[in-house]
């Protein structure tokens, strides 16, 4: 700017402000509309030069004003727009701290817990939460300071709409990196979100989850319960994320909780399935519940599956822990066949890994049916008839009987 500028500059901005502080709420709206036209992609030098050095005189009084009126929402969207080209310009470190320590990052988070909050006002303030917690650990530690994580993670839980989801779990994300002092509790807050109930919510959740969960070096025994519940789920995205993070978490402290309890879901209390009740899958949503159980007990034996052939110690840990029996029991549920393909898999994937098995699993079946499911696992249940699932959901294959067999062959 040259000398000559400065002054007609500066004149131009004081007219500004007082034009700005004698306004009503119209004006001042007006007056933003007109700012946001001229400024949005501006650097911070260029909206210096733009302002003569007054800058910030401006975005403290967009942030009182946006303080003091918040609540009634009527330009609150105007307000937030317009302090995110303060916030978005680059080189803007001076900005975010004004922002900062006028209040700016309590306010936004008072506006996410405000109930009369519009969904498209909570968007904007997660991005400029966003753009906060991009700028680096200070920032993001400010945030955590004030309380933020459990206001941003009730966010997903409770809007409807995708946008304010997903810029949620994005800020989430963004809090979780290199923010060492609170991981835990962000940590903390995303398996508590586990427990919601969108769909949408859960599958962007467990993604989160396990971009938390690699940084961490243990896991909480509190992720086990509710990760084994998300395998109810019927939208199959929720169910491989939940398998890709059960997967992730054979490495960690609860793997012995997490292997018992996917075992355990191959056969599900007798008063939660009643089959005998169940004519469809409609009626089995309506009348018992018992759909979720056996969309359990299937993505049970996927991941089972998935984690043995991964890994031959932790098969063996499966035996121990009696998946053989589990597994053909769950091949025994004529009401659902995708539980009886998965339990299917994963026992052949066990019979032809461990030869000691066969002889076991093969007395249970009979020569025939044991011929057609080692020809083609995934294709047997189209082959029992009542007689022999009835077989399979009593059978007594002794694991203790098969891992001694095994080990004194080796």
């Amino acid at each position: 700017m040259s000398t000559q500028e400065e002054p007609a500059n500066i004149g131009k901005v004081l007219g500004f402000l007082r034009d700005w502080d004698r306004g009503d709420r119209t004006a001042r709206s007006r007056m933003l509309n007109t700012f946001m036209a001229q400024n949005k992609g501006k650097t911070f030098h260029e909206l210096e030069c733009e302002f003569a050095l007054a800058s910030s005189l401006f975005l403290a009084r967009l942030t009182t004003w946006m303080r003091l009126t918040y609540m009634f929402g009527t330009f609150l969207g105007l307000q937030l727009r317009a302090i995110r080209i303060f916030l978005s310009a680059s080189g803007q470190d001076q900005y975010l701290m004004e922002f900062l320590e006028d209040g700016g990052v309590l306010t936004l988070l008072k506006i996410l817990s405000h109930t009369q909050s519009k969904e498209e006002d909570k968007a904007e303030a997660l991005h400029l939460l966003l753009t906060v917690s991009n700028a680096g650990r200070k920032y993001k530690e400010i945030i955590c300071e004030s309380h933020g994580v459990k206001v941003i993670a009730e966010c997903p839980a409770k809007s409807n709409t995708e946008e304010t989801q997903a810029t949620a779990w994005a800020l989430l994300e963004s809090l979780s990196h290199g923010n060492p002092k609170y991981q835990n509790q962000i940590y903390r807050s995303l398996i508590a979100l586990m427990a919601c109930n969108s769909p949408k919510a859960h599958q962007l959740v467990l993604h989160t989850l396990r971009t938390v969960q690699s940084k961490m070096k243990t896991a909480h025994h509190s992720i086990v319960e509710p990760l084994l519940n998300m395998l109810r789920s019927l939208q199959l995205g929720v169910q491989d994320e939940a398998i890709n993070l059960i997967l992730d978490l054979k490495c960690y402290d609860v793997r012995p909780a997490l292997l018992s309890g996917l075992v355990a879901l191959l056969r599900p209390a007798k008063e939660e399935v009643k089959p005998h009740q169940i004519t469809e899958e409609a009626e089995m949503i309506k009348t018992t519940g018992s759909l979720p159980v056996f969309v359990q007990q299937a993505a049970a034996a996927k991941a089972l599956r998935s984690l043995a052939e991964e890994d031959q110690e932790l098969s063996r840990e499966l035996l121990s822990l009696g998946v053989i029996q589990h597994l053909l029991y769950a091949m025994g549920n004529r009401e659902h066949t995708d539980a009886q393909k998965q339990a299917s898999l994963a026992l052949e994937h066990f019979v032809r890994s461990f030869p000691v098995i066969e002889e076991h699993v093969q007395r249970v079946m009979g020569s025939r049916l044991f011929a057609a499911f080692m020809h083609k696992a995934e294709t047997l249940y189209m082959n029992l008839d009542e007689a022999q699932a009835e077989i399979l959901l009593t059978n007594k294959v002794n694991i203790s009987e098969v891992l001694d067999g095994d080990n004194s062959e080796g």
